[in-house]
């Protein structure tokens, strides 16, 4: 019975009444360096994303990591709608960074660790186009550099499957509900998607 805690722990995630959710004005006014980035990316429960990139990046460059809703067809959507499917919005992480201290590189080079690109619209037991895997680049420099690490992660890394990881301009940002915020830190052994773990693959050439 233990084993299926985190799953049954999954299918109660709380759908919050709460209608907090901004556009994420780019966070509130945080002194944030002037050459600050943003990197998007979606991979499943975002949950797990952000406690692992805030595990792995805390104090080492990343400035703010927020989960969110994008990708998608309607506006303000509400977690219960986009967890419906019908809304066209990914799960997904935004993180501001310095790029003085952390590369855009390193970022998704760790994205394709932490998560399988290669099963469309699923992570784990997750399933529903919620739960694609996407990068959203925010210029052409990002749109760039994604499309080279993919390239090089598919011949390099996911030789045995085919990548199923969209590369798409961040559209507009909603912001999840407070709640959803460093959920496993509210929340400890709250649920985790069994796929987000970080594979050991060697640096790529």
């Amino acid at each position: 019975m233990a084993s299926t805690m985190p799953f049954l722990n999954r299918l109660l995630r709380p759908f919050t009444t709460s209608t907090h959710m901004s556009l994420n004005p780019e966070t509130a006014a945080q002194n944030f360096p002037a050459n600050a980035q943003k990197c998007t990316v979606a991979a499943g429960c975002f949950w797990g994303v952000e406690h692992l990139f805030r595990k792995h990046f805390d104090g080492k460059g990343l400035l703010d990591a927020r989960v969110g809703y994008i990708g998608g067809d309607s506006s303000n959507p509400s977690y219960r709608a986009v967890c419906s499917g019908r809304t066209g919005h990914a799960e997904s992480l935004q993180m501001t960074y310095d790029p003085d201290q952390l590369s855009y590189s390193t970022l998704l080079q760790f994205f394709y660790k932490m998560h399988d690109p290669t099963t469309k619209n699923r992570q784990g037991m997750d399933t529903g186009t919620q739960y694609r895997s996407a990068i959203f680049f925010h210029n052409e420099d990002q749109e760039k550099e994604a499309k080279e690490i993919t390239d090089k992660v598919q011949k390099q890394w996911w030789k045995s499957g085919t990548i199923s990881t969209e590369i798409l301009p961040a559209g507009q940002w909603w912001d999840a509900e407070d709640y959803h915020q460093k959920y496993l830190d509210k929340v400890p052994g709250g649920y985790e998607c069994p796929a987000h773990y970080i594979r050991s693959y060697p640096p790529l050439t």
